[in-house]
């Protein structure tokens, strides 16, 4: 009688342990030690300062479109097409000395500086040198959509470029067809190149206090990192039906071989 029960606290116990819990798959859950409140503050992101190799798509327009043509790679007063590769081949690169090439404007020193300080120094260069304030010089400088890449346990792994301003870890995850259900939602590795080195930060998602990292939001060129849990390393499934058809499959596969070699 003890064989029988102890084969069916084995098999309770595979399942319990082989199973991925639901709370291991709910995003951004409220946790003991998350806020009171239903509210959570989320951290600021702060004015992202360019690196080498991002790409800056500048926009000159003036009253007349002619006046401002020559300061653009495409002549039309644009930066080319609002695709990734048109973005590519007409915007301007941060080389490794920091600097961008405009037309007629020469070389810039960008490095360390936010897009908000480059859109001034490039009206004020234009005013002082090429036009007045009756020629209504707009300027915009925008990073020529977030690229990030992504891989390991999500849907759609590869590198993404998401043409907006800010992008969260959760936009990035969603964007890439989301993390797959051995995905661990709990160490989300950022690796992150800054001016010092790599940084490397693991993220817990299903934790609410997440959207106070500083990493929740993206920074051009992050490399994201989902980890396999640990059920997907025993091959036991991820359900419990799943778990309960490995181990009869098994059962049925060790009394076969019994069988076969008593005779």
């Amino acid at each position: 009688m003890r064989k029988p029960r102890l084969y069916l606290l084995l098999i309770i116990s595979v399942l319990f342990s082989s199973c991925i819990s639901t709370q291991d798959l709910i995003y951004l859950q409220k946790k003991n030690n998350s806020q009171d409140d239903a509210s959570i503050a989320v951290v600021e992101s702060k004015p992202y300062r360019l690196q080498t190799n991002d790409v800056l798509s500048i926009t000159i327009k003036a009253i007349d479109p002619k006046l401002v043509a020559m300061f653009s790679p495409s002549n039309d007063g644009s930066t080319g097409g609002k695709s990734e590769s048109g973005l590519y081949f007409d915007g301007f690169t941060v080389d490794d000395h920091g600097n961008i090439r405009v037309p007629v404007l020469g070389e810039l020193n960008v490095i360390g500086y936010t897009l908000d300080e480059i859109r001034v120094r490039i009206e004020k260069q234009l005013l002082a040198e090429y036009f007045n304030k009756e020629a209504n010089i707009f300027v915009t400088v925008k990073l020529a959509g977030l690229r990030y890449t992504i891989n390991g346990e999500i849907g759609g792994p590869g590198t993404k470029t998401l043409f907006q301003d800010n992008v969260t870890i959760m936009e990035a995850i969603a964007n890439s067809g989301d993390i797959t259900i051995t995905g661990n939602r709990k160490a989300v590795t950022i690796m992150r190149k800054t001016p010092t080195g790599v940084q490397m930060q693991d993220l817990d998602l299903t934790d609410i206090n997440v959207m106070k990292s500083p990493y929740y939001y993206l920074q051009p060129n992050d490399y994201i990192y989902v980890k396999p849990l640990k059920q997907k390393t025993w091959g036991t499934g991820k359900t419990g039906i799943e778990s309960l058809g490995t181990i009869i499959t098994l059962l049925s596969l060790a009394t076969t071989t019994f069988l076969l070699l008593k005779k």
